[in-house]
Formats: structure tokens, C-alpha cells, sequence
């Protein structure tokens, strides 16, 4: 899923993968483009609204000046243009009609001082944009030197730097919350409610009426710094399996179709997460109050308790509105020890968390009996230090308390989808599509440079992905493979349309445990209240034609949480290392492309990019089947999760953008690929060398 940004630059020569070259893009004389960013001189680039990604990269489109008076366009607006061609895959374009009305998304660095008493600089945060914005005298809105700032564009009258007005003021950069604030800014993320949606959520409602299940030992296992609590889980061993009972927060008691609140919740699609702060998709009331299943506190549940055999296969369920009362809020640390050590925490029955971990086992081996695909890739945790700076950076651990919550949330979640088809209702689906044909020709070019043959089946299945991870396990290949295997994945979403899920290796799939942080577990929830008849504020089978616009909806949201919280990593991390130019670490290349390297520290999970002039003097040729670039005078090879030691040239926090220096690559033991054997026996072609 993660993909790394770059800047290319200008045009470089074609990347040689050993097929036919692909010829440039043809767009129509008008089409409907999208402002990306600036150039060097100022001038808005743009790529067409709407692009197929598996068509390759968007042609580079530059906007020509606008029109003495009009308003600089602005990254985010869209206009319908007429273009001309200026080259292979360039295009000029001008503006004839403006399409949404120019956001006030101008976001980066106020400094004051000009040419002109009173004038000041925006530098932008956005790190495709090239151009600093002019701030004239009166427009600054009271802003001070070394603030980070919002703006709107300003009609232009002159060359130059296209003039922008300040309309808000975030903070200093250096200031605690300022980066999360940036990145909410430039994401354009709803991080204010309106008074109605505040209002509604703290009216109080009765809980009445409920199936009591306040005898029922359930217990919330979360992270240490968790705010909001919405999934309780119950096991109880029987003579031939366990019972089973996971309670999720009935979200939808408080948040009813076509209110304030739903609305609310809808625009955002779900919470977002950053190191200082969360956004929530619910008023606090709700979210960290009301809905929250807070120990020793009565609260209203949907909940599922399920039948499991001993080979952790699910021999029936049962759905229903409860009443509940958290025995205990327990974090994944604390019960990952009781379990290490077979004590039990205060306040538990000593045959809950054996109960627990005897289920769990037993889902384990289900789930590698039916082949899912398990990416365990590593990740990282900034913390934060009281002034809001970077205290330091920490592997995320994995422990088996995290998998066990997760077996028993997947196992709901498919409970759930299995409900809503058995009474055929509408279903909000999480699907996850298979690779599409041309990854899988990428990917098994790949493997076989490499040695390791993939299966030619019509349909590719998740075990045959996790086979070709175990031949590689424990070797010196196993973190490349598994960074080829993952980029050749598609993107899960949701939809009303069912194609099953692929990674989990399940034919049918739906989010129901997470009602508080997103949208599309509170239609599951309402879909079920309404099929099973526990209330009146369910949906009905007829409501299922909105599903669709819905899907999209929040598809968008959690692509612009996904954004948002990158974003702000980076640039916490940027921060972290800014004091650090010139100093060396240990890295593994994590992006091979036609302009560059990316590389990830091992120490932090730090980001950036080495440029052709940060590799060592030659002619660099890239050959997209194995992600690699090879110098053609020295036979040099630098190739994807590669080892290699790299100096840090510069780490910006405004952009959360970080330059490096290719020192010393560790020997690669791999052999030759047959496509890199054919290209050097091959004449010389174009190839980009570094200066």
C-alpha cells in the first residue's frame, strides 16, 4: 500500500524494462485538469481530473499565465482547458473555464521582508510546488515571520510571483501541534463540527430494552494511548470448541439516518490519526463518552456471539442489540505479559485470557489452513515530547495480543457480511480485488530474474503469494520479495458490490467493528438493526441504491486519512532529523524509479530521496521487471530493499521532504537478470547519468 512521492523533474530518458517503449500520452484538444503545484517560474501545473493509473504516469501539463486581473490558479482547483502539445508527454494548457471556485489551500511558511516595504513570501508546504506566493502590503492578516499560514489566491496584474492574501494563521513550525494542524490544512480535513452535529451528540437517549450482558466478563484490549474504546471480546471453553462473543459500541443508537450527526460523520468517512491528536468522525461526547465501552460503565452494543469448533472453524453465530458493562480496559502490553508469564490481571476470572489465547490459536490455524497473505511488514511510532517535538522514534511491536484482536474482529466482520446476504440486505462490502494481469506479469518477471517461479493459474490464490514468501523466508531476499509482493496488490475499498477479499483469502467481507472511526461499520450496523428488527433506527432493503455515491464518498475520506497521516509522519520524522545533515545511516532502498532512489532508515523509518546527482559518477539505466538501476560503465547495481549506507543532505519539516547521498551499497550476491544480461550485451541506448 505505501507509495513513495517524488518530484522527477524534468524529462529523462525512457526507462528500459526489455518491451516495447510506450508511446506518449494523447489527450484531447479540451479536458478537465486538476492544479497539482507550481513550476520553478511560478507557472500551475496541472494532470487531467480523471487518469487511469495503470496507463502509467499523467503527462506533464503546464498551465499558461492567466489573464491580467484573474485570480493565480491554485493546487486543488479545477478548470476545463484547451491544450497543445510542447513535446513527448508535455503538454500547455490554458484556462477557459474554471470549474470549482479557488480553495484557499495556499499552505506553507510566512516571511516577512521584500521588495516593497510590508511584503512578505509564502513558502509552500506542498513539495511539488516550485514557486514561492507574494504576499502583498495589507494581505499578511496580521501574520508573523516564521508562521505557518493559509492563503487564497489574488487576481494577477504582473509577472513574477503570483500574489496571495493570508486568511488564517496555524501556528509556528516549530511550535507543539503545528505539523498535525499543517497536514489537516493541506488534506482538507473537517476538524471543526457544526453546532447542530454538537448539539445532537450530547442530548442523552435511553439504553432500554436490551439483552443484558452485563454477567459477561467482556474487556477492551487497546493501545496504551487509545481514546476511544469501541470492541469488547468474551471467550468461554466448551467440550468441543468455545463460545465466543464480541460486543462493538451501538453507534447507530446515537447517530440516526439523515440527521445532523450522520451527515457530519458521512463528510469525514472516519478519524483520523496523528501523533499529538486524533480527528474523530464523532463529537467527543460520542466518540471518547457515550459510545466509548469505558470500564465499569453501562453502554448500549451490537454484538455477535459466535459458535467455534476446535479446528477454528465458525459452526454458527447470532447477532443481537445488548446492554454491557467492560469488566476491564486492558492494553495489548498488559495481557501479552499476563499470557507470557500465566498470571492473571486484577480483576478478571482466571479462565478468560486462556480461553482468549486457546481460541485464538485455533483461528490461527484456520487462517493459514485456508492461505490468506500475510505482509507482516515493520513499522514505527513517532513520540512526542511535551513541547510537541520528536522525543524519538520506536519499532511498533507485534505481539500476539494485537493478532488475537484482530482474528476476532475478522471473524465478526465476516459474521456480519454473512448476515446481511442471508437476509438480504444492503451490505457495504470491504473488498480487495486480486493483482491485476499486468502486476502479476511484473511480478513473476521478477521471480523468475531471481530464480523462484510463481504458479501460471487463471486465477492467482493468496497461498500462492505466502509460498513464494516462505521459499524466501530467513534469507537475504526475503524483505525485496516481500516489498515486490506487496507492491503488486490492490488497493482495498468499499463497495455494495461483493468480489470477496483477496489478502484474507474470504468471499465475503464487511467492516462492523469499528463504528466510532468509521462510516461504513455504521451502515453494517444499521443494515443488520433493520434486517433483524432491533429498532427503529436501522435501514431498510430500498436504501441499498445509495450505497454506491456512499462508497465513493468514503473511499476519498480514507485516501485523504491515508495522505494525512503519511504526510505528518514525514514531516515529524523530517524534524526529528533536521539537526542531523551530514551524518550517515544505515538504509535499505525501498523505491527503484526512472529519476532516482528512495531509501527508509532502519533506525527511524525515515524517507527520502537520492537523486541521479546523489549516486556515484555513471550512467544509470533502469529496468522496471527487476526493480533496479545499473551502471552501464561500472556494472554497478542498486536494486529495491538493497542494504546501503547514505549521508543526509537535507530534511525539510515544512515539506517533510529528506535528500540523501549514495556513500557505500553493500555487494549484492544475486546474479545478473536475464534482462539486465540482454541490455549489456545490447548497444548503447539512452541512459541517465548522474552529475
Amino acid at each position: 500500500m505505501a507509495k513513495k512521492r517524488g518530484d522527477p523533474g524534468p524529462p529523462r530518458a525512457k526507462a528500459r524494462s526489455g518491451g516495447a517503449r510506450p508511446k506518449p500520452a494523447r489527450l484531447p484538444d479540451t479536458l478537465a485538469l486538476l492544479i497539482t503545484g507550481t513550476d520553478r517560474d511560478g507557472d500551475a501545473t496541472a494532470r487531467p481530473l480523471e487518469w487511469d493509473r495503470a496507463a502509467g504516469p499523467p503527462p506533464r501539463i503546464t498551465m499558461a499565465p492567466e489573464r491580467p486581473g484573474q485570480p493565480a490558479l491554485a493546487p486543488g482547483e479545477q478548470v476545463l482547458a484547451r491544450l497543445r502539445p510542447a513535446g513527448p508527454g508535455r503538454f500547455i494548457a490554458r484556462t477557459l473555464h474554471r470549474l470549482s471556485d479557488a480553495p484557499a489551500r495556499i499552505i506553507g511558511l510566512y516571511r516577512a521582508g521584500g521588495d516593497t516595504p510590508g511584503e512578505g513570501r509564502i513558502q509552500p508546504a506542498d513539495r511539488h510546488a516550485r514557486a514561492e506566493w507574494l504576499v502583498p502590503p495589507g494581505e499578511a492578516g496580521g501574520a508573523e515571520s516564521g508562521e505557518i499560514v493559509r492563503a487564497t489566491p489574488l487576481p494577477a496584474n504582473r509577472l513574477g510571483l503570483k500574489p496571495a492574501r493570508i486568511v488564517e494563521r496555524l501556528g509556528r513550525l516549530g511550535d507543539a501541534r503545528a505539523i498535525s494542524l499543517l497536514c489537516i490544512a493541506s488534506n482538507d480535513i473537517p476538524d471543526q463540527f457544526p453546532d447542530d452535529a454538537l448539539a445532537a451528540a450530547a442530548r442523552p437517549t435511553g439504553i432500554a430494552g436490551r439483552e443484558d450482558l452485563r454477567g459477561l466478563n467482556l474487556i477492551t484490549i487497546d493501545g496504551a494511548d487509545a481514546r476511544d474504546f469501541d470492541d469488547a471480546v468474551f471467550a468461554q471453553a466448551g467440550e468441543s470448541g468455545w463460545r465466543l462473543v464480541v460486543a462493538i459500541a451501538d453507534v447507530a443508537h446515537y447517530v440516526r439516518p439523515s440527521s445532523a450527526l450522520d451527515a457530519e460523520a458521512q463528510r469525514r468517512g472516519n478519524s483520523v490519526y496523528f501523533p499529538d491528536r486524533v480527528v474523530p468522525m464523532l463529537p467527543e461526547a460520542l466518540s471518547n463518552g457515550l459510545c466509548s465501552l469505558q470500564p465499569g460503565q453501562d453502554r448500549g452494543c451490537l454484538f455477535v456471539e459466535i459458535d467455534l469448533g476446535a479446528d477454528g472453524r465458525k459452526r454458527g453465530h447470532r447477532f443481537g442489540r445488548g446492554l454491557m458493562r467492560s469488566a476491564a480496559r486492558t492494553t495489548y502490553e498488559q495481557i501479552q505479559a499476563a499470557a507470557d508469564t500465566a498470571t492473571t490481571p486484577a480483576g478478571l476470572p482466571p479462565d478468560l485470557l486462556p480461553a482468549l489465547y486457546a481460541a485464538f490459536t485455533a483461528l490461527s490455524a484456520a487462517r493459514q489452513a485456508r492461505g490468506t497473505l500475510d505482509l507482516d511488514l515493520p513499522e514505527r511510532q513517532v513520540r512526542l515530547a511535551e513541547d510537541g517535538s520528536v522525543a524519538e522514534v520506536t519499532p511498533r511491536p507485534r505481539l500476539d495480543s494485537h493478532r488475537l484482536i484482530e482474528e476476532f474482529m475478522v471473524l465478526a466482520n465476516v459474521c456480519a457480511a454473512e448476515e446481511l446476504e442471508r437476509l438480504r440486505r444492503p451490505c457495504m462490502y470491504r473488498i480487495h480485488a486480486p493483482p491485476s494481469e499486468e502486476k502479476l506479469f511484473v511480478l513473476r518477471s521478477f521471480l523468475h530474474g531471481i530464480g523462484i517461479s510463481l504458479p501460471a493459474v487463471a486465477a492467482i490464490h493468496p497461498r500462492d503469494l505466502a509460498g513464494v514468501l516462505a521459499q524466501v523466508a530467513g534469507t537475504d531476499q526475503a524483505g525485496l520479495v516481500s516489498e515486490v509482493v506487496l507492491r503488486s496488490q490492490s488497493l482495498a475499498v468499499y463497495s455494495p458490490d461483493n468480489i470477496g477479499h483477496f489478502g484474507l483469502a474470504l468471499p465475503r467481507y464487511a467492516h462492523f467493528t469499528s463504528p466510532i472511526r468509521r462510516y461504513a461499520d455504521l451502515l453494517v450496523h444499521r443494515a443488520l438493526i433493520g434486517g433483524l428488527g432491533l429498532g427503529d433506527d436501522g435501514i431498510g432493503a430500498s436504501e441499498a441504491s445509495g450505497f454506491e455515491a456512499i462508497a465513493e464518498r468514503i473511499n476519498a475520506a480514507e485516501r485523504r486519512a491515508v495522505l494525512a497521516e503519511r504526510d505528518a509522519n514525514d514531516r515529524y520524522l523530517a524534524a526529528f532529523l533536521a539537526g542531523r545533515a551530514g551524518h550517515d545511516f544505515a538504509a535499505r532502498i525501498s523505491g527503484v524509479t526512472r529519476f532516482g532512489l528512495f531509501l527508509t532508515l532502519e533506525e527511524s523509518g525515515a524517507s527520502g530521496l537520492v537523486p541521479f546527482s546523489g549516486l556515484p559518477d555513471d550512467f544509470w539505466e533502469h529496468d522496471e521487471a527487476s526493480h533496479s538501476l545499473t551502471g552501464r560503465r561500472s556494472g554497478r547495481r542498486f536494486v529495491l530493499s538493497q542494504k546501503v549506507l547514505a549521508r543526509l543532505v537535507e530534511a525539510n519539516a515544512l515539506t517533510g521532504a529528506m535528500a540523501f547521498r549514495i556513500l557505500e551499497p553493500e555487494p549484492m550476491d544475486q546474479p545478473p537478470t536475464t534482462s539486465e544480461r540482454r541490455r549489456r550485451a545490447s548497444p548503447p541506448g539512452r541512459a541517465r547519468r548522474a552529475s
